[in-house]
């Protein structure tokens, strides 16, 4: 594939700063590996974005300091790796764990964790999918996964699945781009104000649904109360 804005010049990769010029300089120095450590820390630490790093790689493929199909397979690598130890975070807090820290929060009732666990069960494949393709939601998934002890390589098949589609957008992306690779930052960045904007509301939803239904029981039980 022929990037369609990209330099081979040093001159492209020298107009960068901040973030960007740091991740560049770690894939240029390391190569894949360098690629696949940045992912797995993206996946680790949410806060470093997956918009930035991955068009970032593309466009690092694209000044020719690796193919492109190699630098797709690094960053696969480096998000099963990344999940890996989300994963194993979930899996050592453990079912009792979690069931006790949800039974502290306020609001939070032990019979909608047993719910949620149970729809996990059912849905778990297809949520462990398709997460990996929604920002927020594509590192914390593997936690749940963990919790309830998913197999660990169905997980990661689906999980470097999932990953291979997510990666593969981006990176193709940065490498068609080159000097132009913030534009897929742009559109993803929309995408996931959305996602959180979409999670405040279902929370807001959650904790008014929640309060309602409180009020609503206390005064029964005060009259049940009373009657005895």
């Amino acid at each position: 594939m022929t990037p369609i804005f990209a330099s081979a010049s040093s001159t492209a990769t020298a107009s960068l700063d901040g973030v960007a010029a740091w991740a560049v300089s770690v894939m240029e120095a390391l190569g894949g590996l360098g690629a696949a450590l940045l992912i797995a820390l993206e996946n680790i630490f949410p806060p470093l974005p997956s918009e930035v790093i991955l068009p970032l790689a593309g466009f690092t493929a694209s000044q020719g300091s690796l193919g492109l199909v190699e630098m797709i397979v690094w960053c696969t690598a480096g998000s099963v790796v990344g999940a890996w130890v989300l994963y194993g975070v979930g899996a050592l807090l453990g079912r009792e764990r979690t069931r006790a820290i949800m039974n502290w929060l306020p609001l939070v009732k032990i019979e909608d964790v047993d719910k949620t666990e149970a729809w996990f069960h059912r849905h778990g494949k297809g949520t462990v999918f398709l997460g990996r393709m929604i920002p927020i939601f594509r590192s914390l998934i593997s936690i749940p996964a963990g919790i309830t002890r998913m197999p660990l390589v169905l997980f990661t098949v689906l999980t470097a699945a999932g990953s291979l589609v997510w990666n593969t957008a981006l990176i193709v992306a940065g490498y068609a781009l080159g000097e132009n690779w913030s534009v897929v930052e742009n559109y993803v960045g929309v995408f996931t104000k959305v996602v959180i904007v979409l999670v405040v509301l279902a929370l807001a939803w959650f904790v008014v649904s929640r309060v309602r239904a409180m009020r609503v029981a206390r005064p029964s039980g005060e009259t049940g109360d009373d009657a005895a």
